[in-house]
C-alpha cells in the first residue's frame, strides 16, 4: 500500500497513555500525539482543510500565494500543502519564535518575514497588520487568517473530535487543549459534547493572555495582557474561532512550568513535544488528580521538540530564564570563565604551518599542547613531547608543515560538560580536549586548566 501524497497522512494519529507522570492519580491520562502529522503538529489539520474550501470557494487558484501570520505550526502545515499543490508562501511571524521554525519554514521553500513581538495588534509592524496588508497589496493572495476562519475550527469538528471519540470508544470525560485560535479546542469540544453532553472541557492559557479573564468574567483586562514566551497558546486579541461556551474551565500556566513539563514529558514518556505541549500536560494532570479511576482525560500535545532545542531544551537558555536552578556542579564553562578572566584564548596552528611556528606558539604561551584547526575542521594536536621527538631525530623538521607530526583529533565537549567527567577523559597520550563554542569558535582544556580552576573555586569559598 502507498499514499499519493503526504497529505494523505495528516490526522489519524495515536492516542498514548501517560504512566510515570500520573503516578498516584487514579483516572487514566491519555495524550493526543500530534507531532505524528507529517509537518509534525497539529496544525497540518487545519492547513489542508483552508487551502481545500480555499480552492473550493474560488479564493486560491493556481499560482496563488498563501499569506498567513503564523507562530511557526501553521505556516509549516500551509507550506507543506503549498510545497504539494505548487502555491508561494509568505509568513509573517513574531520575533519570539524559535529559530527552529523559521529554519524549517523556509526550507520548505516560504518566505518568512520577522516582526516585533512586544506591540498592539493593531500596530502596522505587528504580525497581524503586516499579513493582512501583503495580502491586499499581492494579486492573487489568499490570507487564510487562521484566528478567524471558520474552516480552522471545522477542521477539527470533523477529524480530531472524531479520532478521539473512536480511540476511547466514547469513554472520554475530560478534554485538555491549549487555546491559541481557539480551532483546536472549539471545533473538538463541539463534536465531543454534540455525543456526551457532560465531557468537561478545560482550556490551557497562559500568564499575559486574555482567555481565562475573559471566560470568567466576559471581560478583557488590559493590564493582565503583557508579553510572555510560552509558544502557541494564548492570545491579545480575541479569534473569532473561539465559542466560550464550548468550554466549561480556563486554567494558566507559567512559563517556566510548561517548559519543565515538556522536559519532563521528554525525559520520563519519551514524548518529545513542544512548549504548549507542556502546559497543557501540566493542566491535565491539574485536573487528574481531582478525578476517579472512571474518568478518562484526553490532552493535546500539538507539535514536536525538534522546534524547541534551542529554548526550553537547552539548559544554558533555561537558566538564563530563570527556569532552571543554577547548577552547583563545575562546568567547563567555570574553566572558560576564569581563563577569560586571565586573559587566557586558544593558540592554535594550521596544518599547513610549519613546526617552527609551533615552537613559538608553544614558548610564547608557555603550553605544552596545540590543537590543530582551520576553520571549522579539528584535525589533530601537536604535542610538546611530540615536538621532541621529532626535532630530537631531525632538526631540519621545523621548517616542515605540522600535519605531518600530528597526533589523534582530541576529544570534542561542550561548555556545560562537568568537569570530573572531562578530568576522566585527558591521558598521557591525550592531554586536553577541545570545547565546543555555543558561540561559534573553539576552546581548550587541559589538566593544569582543571586544576587553576579548583585553586581558584577554592579561594572563592574561603
Amino acid at each position: 500500500m502507498w499514499y499519493n501524497n503526504l497529505l494523505e497522512l495528516i490526522g489519524q494519529t495515536p492516542l498514548v497513555r501517560l504512566n510515570f507522570l500520573t503516578r498516584g492519580i487514579s483516572a487514566t491520562v491519555l495524550a493526543k500525539v500530534e507531532y505524528f502529522n507529517p509537518g509534525q503538529s497539529i496544525k497540518d489539520r487545519i492547513a489542508l482543510k483552508m487551502v481545500e474550501e480555499a480552492e473550493r470557494k474560488g479564493l486560491l487558484r493556481p499560482g496563488g500565494t498563501i499569506i498567513e501570520a503564523t507562530s511557526g505550526n501553521t505556516g509549516m502545515g500551509l507550506a507543506l500543502v503549498a510545497a504539494i499543490k505548487g502555491y508561494r508562501c509568505i509568513f509573517t511571524v513574531p520575533d519570539k519564535q524559535s529559530k527552529e521554525k523559521i529554519d524549517a519554514l523556509r526550507a520548505l521553500g516560504a518566505e518568512v518575514i520577522v516582526t516585533p513581538t512586544n506591540v498592539p495588534p493593531e500596530d502596522p509592524r505587528s504580525y497581524y497588520s503586516v499579513a493582512r496588508r501583503l495580502a491586499q497589496e499581492i494579486p492573487g493572495a489568499f490570507f487564510p487568517n487562521q484566528y478567524d476562519n471558520l474552516d480552522n475550527r471545522q477542521a477539527h469538528y470533523e477529524t480530531t473530535g472524531p479520532e478521539i471519540w473512536e480511540q476511547t470508544e466514547g469513554k472520554i470525560t475530560h478534554f485538555v487543549a491549549g487555546m491559541g485560535t481557539t480551532g483546536t479546542i472549539c471545533g473538538t469540544a463541539q463534536y465531543l459534547k454534540e455525543r456526551k453532553p457532560e465531557v468537561q472541557v478545560i482550556g490551557v492559557d497562559t500568564y499575559g493572555s486574555l482567555f481565562q479573564k475573559l471566560h470568567e468574567t466576559g471581560q478583557i483586562d488590559p493590564k493582565e495582557i503583557y508579553p510572555y514566551l510560552t509558544e502557541g497558546i494564548g492570545e491579545d486579541i480575541v479569534p473569532g474561532n473561539l465559542d466560550l461556551s464550548l468550554i466549561d474551565r480556563v486554567i494558566k500556566v507559567t512559563d517556566r512550568n510548561a517548559a519543565l513539563m515538556a522536559r519532563k514529558l521528554a525525559r520520563y514518556e519519551g514524548l518529545f513535544v513542544g512548549w504548549s505541549s507542556g502546559a497543557a500536560v501540566w493542566v491535565a494532570l491539574q485536573v487528574a488528580k481531582e478525578l476517579s479511576p472512571k474518568d478518562v482525560v484526553v490532552v493535546i500535545l500539538p507539535d514536536h521538540g525538534s522546534r524547541y532545542l534551542n529554548k526550553i531544551y537547552n539548559d544554558s537558555w533555561m537558566r538564563a530564564q530563570g527556569f532552571l536552578e543554577p547548577t552547583s556542579e563545575l562546568t567547563v564553562t567555570d574553566i572558560l570563565r576564569i581563563k577569560a578572566r586571565k586573559g587566557v584564548g586558544l593558540a592554535a596552528v594550521a596544518p599547513s604551518d610549519p613546526v617552527r611556528r609551533a615552537v613559538e606558539l608553544m614558548q610564547r604561551h608557555e603550553i605544552s599542547q596545540l590543537p590543530i584547526l582551520d576553520g571549522d575542521r579539528v584535525y589533530g594536536l601537536l604535542t610538546e613531547s611530540r615536538l621532541i621527538e621529532v626535532l630530537m631525530d631531525d632538526p631540519s623538521a621545523k621548517d616542515l608543515p605540522v600535519e605531518q607530526f600530528m597526533g589523534e583529533p582530541p576529544v570534542i565537549v561542550l561548555p556545560s560538560t562537568p568537569v570530573d567527567i572531562v578530568s576522566k577523559m585527558l591521558t598521557r597520550e591525550m592531554p586536553a580536549v577541545l570545547v565546543q563554542l555555543e558561540e561559534g569558535g573553539w576552546d581548550i582544556v587541559t589538566r593544569a586548566d582543571i586544576l587553576n580552576t579548583l585553586i581558584e573555586m577554592g579561594s572563592w569559598q574561603r
